[in-house]
C-alpha cells in the first residue's frame, strides 16, 4: 500500500546560510561588521554568540544580511542558545526523527581526506548519542553523500538538488538524471528534490521510482495543498513543508476515495469536489505544468 508522507524538520540551530556555506556576522572593532564561516571558528568562539545558558551571561550580537545587502540584529520572538550535535541528541525527545544536513560550500573543492575527517567527527558522536533516533543523512554535496554511505549503513542517506534550479560547475548537481545517477552508483537511498525541478521533469519521477530510488520534494511551493496532491498523484514518496499539520489535513481529505467520503456522510457533490483525476487528465497537466513553472 503506497503511503506518502507530509513532514517538516524542526531548525536547532542557523546562523545564516548564503549558497551552500553558513556564515556567522558580528560587530568586531568599531563597528564594523565582519563576516566568517562558522567552519572558521572554535567551538568555543561558536557558542559566544548570541543567548547564553549561564543565567545573567550575555553573548556577543548576532547580525542578518538582507538579500539586498544590508546588516539587521538578529531579532526573532523566540530564542535560545547555540548548540552542538550532542547537546541535540541529549536535549531533544528521542522519539523526534533527526534529518542530519551535510552543509558545504557551494564553490569549495573538497579533497577526499578533508570529506573523510569531517565526516567520521560527525558519525563519531552519531554514533555515540543517537541510540534507537530515527536518522537520516542528507547533503547537496555528491562525494560526501557517497562518503557518508560507504562509512556506515545504518542510516539511509538522500542526496538534495535543486534539479536545475541553478547551474553549478559540478555538473551531478544540475539535474534530476545526474542525481539519480549520484544514487546508484554511491547506493544512497534517494533523491530530495527542490518541487519546480520535478514539475519542470515529470517524466524523471518514473525512472527514478523504477531505480527503487525514494523521491522527496521541499520548496515553497510544497505549501499550497493542491501541489502536494499532484505529486500525491505522481507518485513521489513525501514532501517537506512548513505547516505539517495543515497540509496534512488538506491532502488527507483531498486522497480520500469518493466512497469513504460519501459513507462518512459528507455527500456525493462534495466528494466529487476534491481534485480526482482521470489517467488521461494527469498526463495533460504533467505536460501542462513544465511550461508553467518558472526557475
Amino acid at each position: 500500500m503506497f503511503t506518502f508522507l507530509v513532514f517538516g524538520f524542526y531548525t536547532l540551530c542557523t546562523i545564516c546560510s548564503f549558497k551552500g556555506s553558513i556564515f556567522i556576522y558580528c560587530v568586531v572593532l568599531q563597528g564594523t561588521i565582519f563576516e566568517k564561516k562558522v567552519t572558521e571558528l572554535c567551538l568555543a568562539e561558536f557558542l559566544c554568540y548570541g543567548p547564553q545558558k549561564e543565567a545573567g551571561k550575555e553573548g556577543k550580537c548576532l547580525y542578518r544580511k538582507t538579500k539586498d545587502g544590508k546588516f539587521v540584529k538578529w531579532n526573532v520572538e523566540t530564542d535560545d542558545s547555540l548548540c552542538t550535535l550532542q547537546d541535540a541528541f541529549q536535549n531533544v525527545e528521542p522519539s523526534l526523527g533527526f534529518n542530519i544536513e551535510l552543509k558545504f560550500d557551494d564553490f569549495a573543492v573538497y579533497q577526499q581526506d578533508h570529506l573523510l575527517h569531517i565526516l567520521q567527527v560527525i558519525l563519531q558522536v552519531v554514533f555515540e548519542f543517537a541510540r534507537d533516533r530515527p536518522i537520516i543523512f542528507s547533503t547537496f554535496q555528491p562525494d560526501a553523500a557517497q562518503l557518508v554511505r560507504k562509512l556506515q549503513n545504518n542510516y539511509p542517506v538522500y542526496f538534495l538538488t535543486e534539479g536545475g534550479a541553478s547551474i553549478y560547475y559540478d555538473v551531478r548537481r544540475n539535474s534530476l538524471g545526474e542525481a539519480m545517477k549520484v544514487c546508484l552508483e554511491g547506493g544512497l537511498q534517494g533523491i530530495v528534490s527542490e518541487i519546480k525541478g520535478v514539475f519542470k521533469d515529470p517524466g524523471a519521477v518514473p525512472k527514478i521510482k523504477d531505480s527503487n530510488l525514494s523521491l522527496l520534494t521541499y520548496g515553497k511551493l510544497n505549501n499550497v495543498p493542491e501541489a502536494v496532491h499532484m505529486q500525491y498523484l505522481m507518485g513521489i514518496d513525501g514532501v517537506i513543508v512548513d505547516f505539517v499539520e495543515e497540509i496534512s489535513q488538506t491532502v488527507d481529505d483531498m486522497i480520500k476515495p469518493a466512497k469513504e467520503m460519501t459513507t462518512e456522510g459528507k455527500g456525493e457533490s462534495e466528494a466529487n469536489s476534491k481534485l480526482q483525476f482521470s489517467q488521461k487528465e494527469l498526463s495533460f497537466l504533467l505536460k501542462l505544468i513544465p511550461e508553467l513553472i518558472q526557475f
